[in-house]
């Protein structure tokens, strides 16, 4: 599962590549993706690729062009599915908020009928 910021990034990621399955971006161009408001450092980012790498979602390169770092990104079978895996993982959190609200609805109704009762 993964953590906020690796959730961002990967999303980030996918827009980029998901019709193609591979693209060529700066450091900079994927940091303007990203949310502003989170701040991520060049160095954070770098790390976070790699982690994502080293889960198998896509393949990375460095490279440089003209000077400037550039990053080619072959993504995988699991960045492929990361879509669906994130959908899937909302869909499960919202599972489980359902049924919270539930039990604690039914434990309401059931306290409530006990001091009827008693």
């Amino acid at each position: 599962m993964l953590n906020r910021r690796e959730n961002e990034v990967m999303n980030a990621i996918y827009a980029l590549c998901h019709e193609k399955g591979v693209c060529l971006i700066s450091p900079d161009e994927l940091l303007d993706l990203l949310p502003a408001k989170k701040r991520y450092t060049e160095a954070q980012l770098e790390k976070i690729l790699e982690e994502l790498s080293l889960d198998n979602y896509f393949e990375l390169l460095s490279s440089e062009r003209k000077g400037e770092k550039m990053y080619v990104i072959s993504l995988r079978a699991n960045g492929f599915a990361y879509k669906r895996y994130y959908v899937q993982m909302r869909r499960d959190v919202a599972v489980k908020l359902f049924w919270a609200i539930t039990s604690a609805v039914v434990a309401f109704a059931v306290g409530l009928f006990l001091k009827w009762i008693f």
